[in-house]
């Protein structure tokens, strides 16, 4: 059977497809200027190149429907047809407080997710739409969604609650939900896995580090605390979103410009962040080439997100007390060695000890490394992520019958024997052109 997953933006619709049967990637992919113009599809079967198509995708309906046609044509495609879809899992950003785990789409299901439109503006609409677009494309299929605040529901009160009137969380739900948590599911199961130690006794604390960015506290095993809150706009500095600033700032901005509330917000999440402090960069990569280009905006924008991260890391090391490991993960997390440097810089106080020249070495998707020094008190590890994988377990298990909360289901992908494909054929090859990468994989205990 072959398991779909969706994870639809305001302009892009990302998927992959998995043979459940061979625990396998078939392919991979996203349509990407969906409703904007000059729509195209980035599209790669296991043991192919990579292909570029253009196709026009006035909606996420014709997105959807032209990634099936590239999965089910003679050239492009790996499957006969849409029959042996048998499921679809979709990613959905906020879930609030109604969902502990992830869910087949039923009307209320979607009412809910409509429901959190106001508090996660950029993502709700657009993954509801991708939801609609693939069940009408594929109406005899179950459709899962798996939300990135299912995760983060077993933060205690003094975690979640902002100090404001009580009767705003009672009649409004005022409260912290975060997110990226399909992606710490994944990480925090497998970092347990690496250090050899029940997920349920295991203190982490994890940076998801791309154009969004976000840390979390996980406390045996489960979420503890988390830097965004009732939006995605809270915490870290990110890429075009300001993250933590004073409340009172907008209604400085409002008096002193004019800027109506929808302005500001707007501002704080897509004009803020490293875009608002260089003016005109969000990709860590030309930040770099610009900071080492002499511009010093750049090297701002580089110390503040790192500063930020930093406090993040301090702050919930303090709440944990005990530590097992620092995780990075997501594109920046996973790609940005320099940005990884001024994070983990004067972090010795605390324990964690890293080595420059391993850090500068982990480069890569296709395994998790190590890059502490064997004196460092708290490991320090690059987890790849893999939401796609988890969200196709989710719905092959909602499927079957056989899903529960976290707690009490058992991931594939938390053995410590567990072998990503894909990853692991593509590992071959970077170690035959960088062999001294041996000595960063890191090795479950």
């Amino acid at each position: 059977m072959v398991i779909l997953t969706l994870n639809c933006g305001s302009s892009s619709a990302k998927y992959q497809l998995y043979d459940w049967d061979a625990k396998d990637v078939l392919a991979v992919g996203v349509v990407e200027k969906v409703t904007v113009g000059g729509s195209f599809i980035t599209h790669k079967i296991k043991g192919k190149e990579e292909i570029t198509i253009s196709h026009d995708c006035p909606t996420h309906v014709k997105a959807v429907d032209f990634i099936i046609k590239t999965l089910t044509d003679k050239e492009t495609g790996c499957i006969s047809d849409m029959s042996v879809i048998g499921a679809v899992g979709h990613r959905v950003v906020h879930g609030g407080d109604k969902f502990t785990k992830s869910v087949i789409v039923d009307d209320a299901a979607m009412a809910a997710f409509n429901e959190m439109k106001d508090m996660s503006p950029l993502h709700n609409p657009a993954n509801i739409m991708g939801i609609e677009a693939a069940k009408k494309v594929l109406p005899k299929v179950p459709h899962c969604a798996v939300m990135d605040t299912a995760w983060h529901q077993t933060m205690p009160p003094e975690s979640f609650l902002y100090p404001v009137p009580y009767e705003w969380y009672e009649k409004y739900s005022v409260r912290r939900y975060g997110f990226h948590g399909t992606s710490f599911l994944y990480t925090a199961k497998r970092a347990a896995a690496l250090l050899g130690k029940d997920p349920f006794k295991t203190n982490l604390i994890i940076c998801h580090l791309g154009n969004g960015a976000s840390v979390n506290a996980v406390k045996d095993g489960c979420s503890f605390d988390t830097s965004m809150g009732i939006t995605p706009l809270e915490g870290l500095v990110m890429g075009t979103r300001s993250g933590d600033v004073d409340p009172a700032l907008p209604f400085y901005i409002m008096r002193k410009t004019g800027m109506d509330a929808a302005e500001i917000e707007s501002a704080l999440n897509k004009k803020s962040g490293l875009l608002g402090i260089t003016g005109e960069f969000t990709d860590r990569r030309d930040i770099q080439k610009a900071k080492l280009g002499g511009d010093k905006k750049a090297l701002l924008a580089q110390d503040m997100e790192a500063h930020r991260v930093k406090k993040y890391i301090g702050a919930y090391q303090a709440v944990l007390g005990r530590v097992d490991a620092l995780v990075f993960t997501a594109g920046v997390g996973e790609f940005a060695f320099f940005i990884r440097e001024k994070i983990l810089n004067g972090l010795e106080g605390i324990g964690v000890v890293y080595d420059p020249k391993k850090n500068e070495m982990s480069h890569t998707r296709n395994t998790e490394t190590i890059i502490s020094k064997p004196e460092s008190k708290i490991p320090v590890y690059i987890i790849p992520t893999d939401e796609e994988l988890v969200m196709t377990e989710d719905a092959y298990a909602l499927m079957a019958g056989t899903y529960d909360v976290h707690t009490r289901f058992t991931y594939s992908f938390q053995s410590r024997d567990y072998v990503n494909k894909g990853r692991a054929e593509g590992l071959k090859g970077e170690l035959e052109k960088h062999p001294e990468m041996k000595e960063i994989i890191a090795v479950p205990k």
